[in-house]
């Protein structure tokens, strides 16, 4: 049997044990374990497993991931999530379809110090549905807008799906932060499009809030941006400015929020602890799936699977674009059944070859693309992390009216990713001129 014959049954036999519903961190790693032992030796592959396994729980580069990851729950219990949708919701919440608007200006400044789409979904959905449901909102366009809105949590940094990106690839975390921002923000933007243009449509969908004064948008204001912008300026500025490595920056961020929260007295002692007891599971998950990823990747080595897709995907005489758009629909299917970390993790030994090393693509701006593209999976059938737990919020709500509520914003999605491959500076521009 032949190497390559060895890796696709690896990979089908991963996808049977992702039916039943085994984890997949100990999919990744048995795969990879079992994988390995046929095309070396049981020997070799234990020595394998051990060697990676304890070379990721002692990697000090992946530290950054519990700081950013507490940074974010320091965040949440300490309610400056509240805050922000506030200070949104008195400068636009006034409009036709103002709150769902204000829900992603929320979003996407909350994911400047949180760096995950599914805190940030929780987040925002504990504050902004009540709120909707308040003034009459239509419940599927107010699910579904905090649902997407929680993709902005990966796009604007810090993002935690970029850390790993960068881990497993070996690029600057500095700059795919930074490659982040624009399309986060044209996201947003776009997402603000399909609101308006669905009320304006239907303005029973969002009726208008109540007008606030100038002097309770300046309180908001100062209650509630102040806060990210000093987090953010000390994290993330510090990191763009060459003072602090990325694990330096997650703890100087972890720190000010930490220092915020205690100077105004907005964090109790019960909410310190459970932000520990989830940064704990958060970031062990994490690191267990970043083992079981590095076990399947050197299966996947050994296969040469990645090696002869890329010279298939080499000789083909399709335009470079034609077989990105190939890679992309892939990541967007297998994104409706798998985890977004989960698949970048599981799919990176393999189609990063094609699209860097064959294609010629900038390896920065594959990272938003495939981030852009996983972030739909969280929002479409039959998994649609983020809807899950939108669901959890809103208990009473079926699922179903929720998925009906996100096609414009997978629209807006597929618009965005469509514009990020036609113009590839929107993300690298700001990377190479300012980091180089």
């Amino acid at each position: 049997m032949s190497s390559e014959l060895v890796g696709v049954l690896g990979i089908l036999v991963f996808f049977a044990l992702l039916i039943m519903r085994m984890p997949i961190a100990f999919a990744m790693a048995l795969v990879g374990f079992a994988g390995f032992s046929v095309l070396s030796s049981p020997a070799a592959a234990f020595s394998m497993v051990a060697k990676e396994t304890y070379l990721t729980f002692s990697s000090y580069s992946l530290s950054v991931i519990a700081m950013f990851v507490w940074m974010g729950f320091l965040a949440y219990y300490s309610g400056i999530g509240s805050r922000l949708y506030v200070f949104a919701y008195k400068m636009i919440g006034h409009y036709p379809g103002g709150l769902a608007i204000a829900t992603q200006a929320a979003c996407a400044v909350f994911g400047a110090i949180c760096g995950s789409n599914t805190a940030t979904a929780a987040t925002m959905g504990a504050i902004a549905l009540p709120e909707m449901r308040k003034y009459k909102y239509d419940n599927s366009l107010a699910t579904a807008s905090v649902a997407a809105g929680g993709v902005l949590g990966v796009f604007i940094p810090p993002s935690v799906i970029l850390i790993v990106y960068g881990m497993a690839t070996e690029q600057s975390i500095g700059k795919l932060f930074m490659a982040g921002i624009v399309p986060g923000i044209l996201l947003m933007l776009f997402y603000m499009a399909a609101i308006f243009i669905l009320v304006s449509r239907k303005p029973q969908l969002g009726p208008a809030g109540p007008r606030a004064g100038w002097q309770e948008r300046l309180n908001a204001l100062r209650g509630g941006l102040g806060e990210v912008l000093i987090v953010f300026s000390l994290s993330i500025g510090g990191l763009f400015a060459g003072w602090f490595t990325p694990t330096e920056a997650g703890a100087v961020g972890a720190a000010g929020v930490l220092g915020v929260a205690l100077v105004a007295r907005r964090l109790s002692w019960e909410g310190f602890k459970q932000s520990l007891l989830d940064t704990t599971r958060t970031t062990a998950m994490i690191m267990f799936m970043v083992a079981g990823a590095v076990i399947f990747g050197r299966f996947m080595a050994i296969s040469r699977v990645p090696f002869e897709l890329a010279n298939w995907a080499g000789s083909l005489s399709l335009p470079s674009f034609v077989v990105m758009g190939i890679v992309m629909l892939i990541y967007l299917i297998l994104g409706c059944f798998i985890d977004a970390l989960a698949l970048i993790l599981l799919t990176i030994p393999i189609f990063f070859p094609v699209a860097v090393t064959t294609l010629g693509y900038d390896p920065i701006w594959f990272g938003v693309i495939i981030v852009m593209v996983v972030a739909m999976g969280v929002i479409t059938p039959p998994v649609g992390m983020n809807v899950y737990v939108i669901k959890g919020v809103a208990q009473d709500i079926p699922l179903e009216v929720i998925f009906k509520g996100i096609w414009p914003f997978l629209l807006a999605l597929i618009f965005c990713l469509v514009l990020l491959m036609a113009f590839p500076e929107l993300a690298t521009f700001l990377p190479y001129v300012l980091l180089q």
